[in-house]
């Protein structure tokens, strides 16, 4: 009699309130349908208000791949940077060699303007007074 009250029971609350399970399946319905639509909004990538997902760590391989990437980017970078350094040396020292091979003859010719003045120097001697001496076969 048990196992028969149950089911008369049931029957009994659905005799009560015969919309009550039509309007379950109809909230499960609409909610499963705005669960969906929330879920396409993400997919889309709009995210609604009020919803947020968690963020979730990055596992230790994919930090340390990260971490290797960025560190031979930085050895690229800095190499890079290097070959940069090396190639305006080697602009410089081309410079350099072109005023040196300028500044050659500049300083013969100061060698040779400096003997001439030594030697024009010993034929004129001048006073202490500032007077040039002359010769004494001079007039």
């Amino acid at each position: 009699m048990a196992e028969q009250e149950g089911p008369a029971g049931d029957g009994a609350a659905e005799a009560r309130d015969p919309g009550l399970v039509s309007r379950s399946i109809d909230e499960f319905v609409s909610q499963l349908r705005s669960f969906t639509d929330r879920a396409r909004g993400l997919a889309a990538g709009a995210v609604p208000a009020g919803f947020s997902l968690p963020s979730l760590p990055s596992p230790p391989g994919a930090m340390s791949a990260a971490q290797l990437k960025a560190i031979a980017d930085a050895v690229k970078a800095q190499r890079a940077s290097l070959q940069a350094m090396v190639v305006q040396f080697q602009a410089f020292d081309e410079q350099l060699a072109v005023f040196e091979r300028i500044l050659e003859p500049l300083v013969e010719w100061s060698a040779t303007w400096a003997r001439l003045e030594e030697g024009v120097s010993s034929l004129v001697r001048r006073d202490p007074s500032g007077s040039d001496r002359r010769p004494s076969g001079e007039a």
